[in-house]
C-alpha cells in the first residue's frame, strides 16, 4: 500500500538533503501516516483508515461522514478502498 493519506491525499514529497559543504543530494519527506479504526455511525460498522494526523484533526473538525464524502468527491479515496472490520 502506498503512503497516501485516505482523507487528505497527502503524500511524500521529495527534496534535497543540504550539507555544510551545500552538497545537495535527493530524499524523500515521508508524511506522518499511521493506521486507526473509526466507527462509523452511519453504517454501524468499525473502518480502518491510512491516515495522517493532519486527516485525523480534519476528522475530528467535521466529522467522519463528511470527511469521507469529501475524500471520495476530492479523488483521494474509494467506498471500496475503505477497508470494514466489522
Amino acid at each position: 500500500m502506498s503512503k497516501i493519506c485516505q482523507i487528505t491525499g497527502k503524500r511524500a514529497m521529495v527534496g534535497n538533503n543540504v550539507s555544510h559543504s551545500k552538497r545537495r543530494t535527493k530524499r524523500t519527506f515521508d508524511v506522518n501516516l499511521f493506521h486507526k479504526k473509526f466507527y462509523y455511525v452511519e453504517e454501524e460498522c468499525w473502518i480502518s483508515l491510512r491516515i495522517s494526523a493532519n486527516g485525523l484533526r480534519y476528522i475530528n473538525k467535521v466529522g467522519l461522514d463528511a470527511a469521507l464524502k469529501n475524500a471520495v468527491a476530492q479523488g483521494y479515496c474509494d467506498w471500496k478502498n475503505i477497508r470494514v472490520i466489522g
